[in-house]
C-alpha cells in the first residue's frame, strides 16, 4: 500500500510580490532539480500546510507550494480588517501563478489540485495549457453556483441538525437571501462580536458536512480565531460569486486538456463535493482517468484517497 513520504522541510522559501499589495508566501522542497510540480491549497482560504508535501517523491519532484492571497502566511491577512477582497479574485489567483511559475524559471509543471484548489488548478490549465505537463485533480468540484448552493444549503438533506443551527447563526436572514450571502454580510461586519462568531459557525458548519465516519475529527486549524475568520470570509468572497467563473465554463472547455495526461481521484461518498462532477469532466476530458474511491468522502487524507494520489506521482516522477 502506497503511503505518504515522510515530512520534509522547505530547501528554499520566500515572498512574491505579485502587484495589488499582495505577497505570497512560497517555499520549495524536494529536489531543487527534480521534476516540477506545483500545489494548489483548498479553501478557498486553508493556505498550504506541511502534508501538502508529502504526496511527491521527494528526491524525484521539486515541490513548489505556496499561500494564495489573503490566507496562511501571504500579506496582507484576510482576518486583517482593511484587507481589500477587491484584488482577492480567481483571475488574479490566475496570474499569481504565472508569475510564480516564473519567478522560478519553470517551463512546464505538474499542476495538482485538491477540492477547490482543483477548480484553481483546471481553470490555470485551461488558460495555459501549454505550461501544465500532467495534471492531478482530487476531491473535484468547479465552485459554479449550483455546487456552492448546494455544499452551503442542499446538504443539508443529510444533515439537518447541522443546517438548522447553521440557519440560526444568521438572526436578520433575509426572505430570498443565499446562506452565503448572509454569512458574508456578517463576515464583513466591523464588529468584532458578529465577525467571530459568524466565522466561528461557519467553520463549525463545515466541519459537520465533511464528516463520513465516527472518528472523523475537526481539522485543528479550526481553532485558531484567526484563520476562522480569514477562512470563512475568504470561502464565502469566493462562493457567493462562484469564482467569476462562467457557470459550466471548465466543462464546457474541457477539451483544451486534450493534450495534458490527468487523472481525476474522488471518494464515492463525497457529499459536499457530489461524484457527479469529475465524472463529468471525465467525459468532456479525452486524456483523463477518472479513480473513484469506494468508501472515502471528502478528506483527502483518507487512505483509500492518499494511496490513490501517491500511485498517480510516482507514475508521472519520471515522465
Amino acid at each position: 500500500m502506497a503511503e505518504l513520504y515522510p515530512p520534509i522541510k522547505p530547501y528554499k522559501e520566500g515572498y512574491l510580490d505579485v502587484g495589488d499589495g499582495h505577497k505570497l508566501y512560497w517555499e520549495t522542497c524536494g529536489n531543487p532539480n527534480g521534476k516540477p510540480a506545483v500545489v494548489l491549497h483548498g479553501g478557498p482560504g486553508s493556505g498550504c500546510s506541511e502534508g501538502n508535501r508529502r504526496p511527491f517523491n521527494p528526491s524525484a519532484y521539486k515541490i513548489v507550494l505556496f499561500d494564495q492571497r489573503g490566507c496562511g502566511r501571504s500579506k496582507p491577512h484576510a482576518s486583517e480588517p482593511e484587507t481589500d477582497f477587491s484584488t482577492n479574485t480567481t483571475e488574479h489567483l490566475l496570474s499569481d501563478i504565472e508569475l510564480l511559475r516564473v519567478h522560478h524559471g519553470i517551463e512546464k509543471w505538474l499542476v495538482f489540485g485538491g477540492s477547490w484548489g482543483s477548480t484553481l488548478a483546471l481553470a490555470y490549465a485551461e488558460r495555459r495549457p501549454e505550461r501544465v505537463s500532467e495534471l492531478i485533480l482530487a476531491a473535484v468540484t468547479t465552485t459554479t453556483r449550483w455546487e456552492v448552493d448546494w455544499i452551503t444549503q442542499g446538504i443539508g438533506q443529510f444533515f439537518p441538525e447541522a443546517l438548522t443551527k447553521f440557519r440560526a447563526g444568521v438572526p436578520d436572514f433575509q426572505t430570498g437571501e443565499r446562506l452565503v450571502d448572509a454569512y458574508y454580510r456578517l463576515l464583513m461586519s466591523p464588529d468584532p462580536a458578529i465577525h467571530s462568531k459568524a466565522a466561528r459557525d461557519w467553520c463549525d458548519w463545515e466541519s459537520e458536512i465533511v464528516v463520513l465516519h465516527p472518528d472523523d475529527k475537526p481539522s485543528p486549524r479550526y481553532e485558531d480565531p484567526k484563520f476562522r475568520l480569514a477562512f470563512a470570509r475568504i470561502v464565502t468572497h469566493y462562493f457567493r460569486n462562484a469564482a467569476w467563473i462562467e457557470d459550466g465554463s471548465l466543462l464546457r472547455n474541457a477539451e483544451r486538456l486534450a493534450n495534458i495526461p490527468g487523472v481525476l481521484i474522488h471518494g464515492r461518498l463525497d457529499l459536499t463535493c457530489p461524484l457527479i462532477t469529475p465524472f463529468c469532466l471525465h467525459r468532456a476530458w479525452p486524456n483523463s482517468e477518472l479513480i473513484i474511491v469506494e468508501n472515502a468522502g471528502h478528506n483527502g487524507s483518507a487512505p483509500g484517497m492518499t494511496e490513490a494520489l501517491i500511485t498517480i506521482t510516482n507514475r508521472y516522477a519520471s515522465s
